[in-house]
């Protein structure tokens, strides 16, 4: 197993840190020139545009891009009840987290009958993006539409691409019809963040897109943003775990591994104070890994973006953790609830030994939709925020205004904008203010 492993010394381990965000900024031209040409097509040449890249990528295009209602039904009655069962408690367990996140209108008066007021509303129509084959995830159906349904999202939108026999994943759509999408069309790729986003003859144009998908998904989003709003550009998922001495080297191991078989450019990295944890670590992941299905891109992500950092001290774990700002942070330590308040920067923090982050990625509650590639400094989680949308209303009295107008037009003259001062003016009959 060729993971490295340093010994932090201020120099070593920042070079290393460094050499995993430049990773994540990497741009491809030619990804870029064949996605805008995709997105230009679908834009100007609707359904039959988004038929021809379906049958060029995918290998094959249903008759019809909606899967009828019945379809869904299906699925779910079809699917096994232990299966069904397990995506319902999930489904609850995050609703109930994302409820807590819901705001409220408010309206504001006072005494001089000044009423002011923010509306807080759902989208009309969301697009869900869900990868198809062997990377369909269930589990991001409901981390999705769940809070958007929270939310009040009138219509949820769902895109996916068939498999080659034409067909969608049967367990994407179980998950479909417990988290409450409204309609979903089989077609995936940049085309189908494309039809999203510009609407089609059959497909409905909506108002934001979310879901992960590959660098042509991720890319369509990124040069579609400002056409529609998106939830983030997702890079390669990342695992960074603090540890003490008081850790268990083949849980580390196998945490580390949980993300690092989800592609090759994962990071998996192991911050710790203990030097005989680091190396006893590294040879639990030589011992599991032989065993596991996914053994070559774990081999992989771990040879070319995993660490393993000896620290001087648990403030270096903190510091190197907040620079770093990783998509999911574990706390293995002998009193993890101390590190709450300290950790500024990341996605979702999993506190204690039994807190692992596969429990975040289906389960618990919080989403699992979480900021990449440094982000976790300026960005959130998927939640209930991301589905709404605000605005707000003010009423004046003629009096409130007579009472506001001096000061606005002084704040307008001295920006020069004489015509903002002259629409208050003309209202007190041009009089100096």
């Amino acid at each position: 197993m060729d993971i490295e492993l340093i010994y932090a010394d201020g120099t070593a381990e920042r070079e290393r840190l460094a050499r995993l965000r430049e990773r994540s900024a990497q741009t491809d031209k030619a990804v870029t020139a064949t996605v805008s040409e995709i997105l230009e097509q679908v834009r100007t040449r609707g359904d039959a545009a988004v038929r021809a890249y379906t049958e060029k990528f995918d290998g094959a295009c249903p008759d019809t891009f909606e899967v009828p209602r019945s379809v869904l039904d299906e699925a779910l009655s079809q699917a096994d009840p232990a299966f069904v069962a397990s995506l319902r408690t999930a489904a609850a367990n995050i609703a109930d987290f994302h409820r807590r996140q819901k705001r409220e209108s408010f309206v504001v008066t006072r005494p001089d009958g000044t009423l002011m007021g923010q509306r807080v509303r759902g989208l009309k129509r969301v697009g869900l993006y869900v990868p198809g084959g062997t990377a369909a995830y269930p589990s991001s159906v409901l981390m999705n539409a769940v809070p958007a349904r929270i939310a009040g999202v009138e219509e949820l939108i769902m895109v996916t691409p068939p498999g080659k026999d034409g067909r969608p994943v049967t367990d994407v759509l179980a998950a479909a019809a417990v988290a409450g999408v409204d309609r979903v069309f089989l077609m995936g790729g940049a085309q189908a963040v494309a039809a999203l986003a510009y609407g089609t003859e059959t497909v409905p144009r909506v108002d934001k897109i979310v879901g992960p998908g590959n660098i042509f998904v991720a890319t369509a989003k990124k040069l579609l943003y400002g056409i529609v709003d998106i939830d983030m550009i997702a890079g390669p998922s990342e695992i960074l775990v603090i540890a003490d001495e008081t850790a268990r080297p083949d849980w580390l191991a196998a945490d580390l591994m949980s993300q690092a078989e989800h592609d090759r450019m994962a990071s998996a990295i192991l911050l710790t104070t203990s030097e005989t944890v680091a190396r006893e670590t590294v040879r639990e992941l030589e011992k599991q890994m032989p065993a596991l299905s996914r053994r070559e891109i774990i081999e992989a992500s771990l040879r070319d973006y995993g660490t393993v950092i000896v620290c001087r001290s648990d403030e270096e774990m903190v510091a190197l953790a907040n620079d770093l700002a990783p998509e999911h942070l574990e706390v293995m330590t002998k009193a993890p609830m101390e590190y709450v308040g300290r950790l500024d920067n990341a996605g979702s923090v999993f506190l204690g030994r039994y807190a692992p982050e596969p429990l975040g990625d289906y389960l618990a509650g919080p989403n699992h939709v979480l900021p990449t590639g440094g982000t976790a400094r300026f960005f959130s989680p998927l939640g209930v925020d991301s589905f709404i949308k605000r605005s707000s209303f003010i009423y004046y009295t003629e009096e409130a205004l007579a009472g506001a107008a001096e000061d606005i037009v002084r704040l307008a003259e001295k920006e020069r904008l004489t015509a903002h001062a002259h629409s208050i003016r003309v209202r007190f009959g041009e009089k100096d203010l």
